[in-house]
């Protein structure tokens, strides 16, 4: 599997380069935005549709999960928690549309994580004074301070890897099937026909899981670490 593709360049700064990644990720956040100013359109307090329900029970869903994870004290992190795992979604469902996962780019993945990072250490200071946020480095003894500071660096860093390595394999395992099944079609078929007969079917099939099931735990997966190292930092 190569790595995204550079499809041109913006002339500032010595050239720009504007990669599937980007492009695709521009792709997934004006859905998301589409789908937003739809979904919220023509809300009412009587008579609502059934659009509005389904929209409501979401909203109450997401609500309730922050809660129940991360303490009722914590609810004004629902928009983030719930725009993260959008993002996260719609853009490892790319991958069923012919067009490459943003978050099989260890870039996007790193970048998602970074705004968790700072998030992190903004609360725990806020939460405990730059002093306590300090002391908690050598506790519960100081000879832990060095394991303390690389597993502050170190959960940050897993979280982006877990993400991007499963997307990233998903697609190089996907590849390889039509490629095995290509070259079965070949050796059965090749004196009758050029097509790849094994190579149809199948692989949708397989696709299944790595588009869809795979796609949806990570993408709940990064969000439920996400919630419980934020509480973490913050309790």
């Amino acid at each position: 599997m190569n790595g995204p593709e550079i499809l041109f360049y913006i002339p500032i700064f010595g050239g720009l380069p504007v990669t599937e990644t980007l492009r695709n990720t521009w792709i997934v956040m004006a859905i998301l935005i589409l789908l937003s100013l739809w979904l919220t359109s023509g809300m009412k307090m009587q008579g609502i549709s059934k659009k509005q329900v389904v929209v409501e029970q979401g909203v109450k869903m997401l609500y309730q999960m922050v809660e129940d994870t991360m303490g009722k004290d914590k609810l004004f992190f629902a928009p983030y928690i719930g725009t993260l795992f959008l993002f996260v979604l719609f853009s490892n469902l790319m991958g069923m549309f012919a067009m490459r996962a943003p978050t099989a780019d260890l870039n996007t993945t790193a970048g998602l994580i970074l705004i968790y990072f700072m998030l992190n250490q903004y609360f725990a200071i806020k939460c405990h004074g730059l002093a306590g946020r300090l002391k908690g480095f050598v506790e519960p003894i100081p000879v832990m301070l060095p394991l303390n500071i690389v597993g502050e660096f170190s959960t940050p860093i897993s979280m982006a890897l877990r993400l991007f390595g499963n997307i990233a394999s998903g697609i190089v395992i996907t590849s390889l099937i039509y490629q095995a099944l290509t070259w079965v079609s070949n050796l059965v078929f090749g004196g009758i026909t050029a097509f790849p007969v094994f190579a149809v079917g199948i692989p949708a099939v397989l696709s299944i899981y790595f588009d869809v099931f795979t796609d949806v735990m990570q993408a709940y997966i990064v969000t439920m670490l996400t919630m419980v190292f934020l509480a973490m930092a913050m309790d």
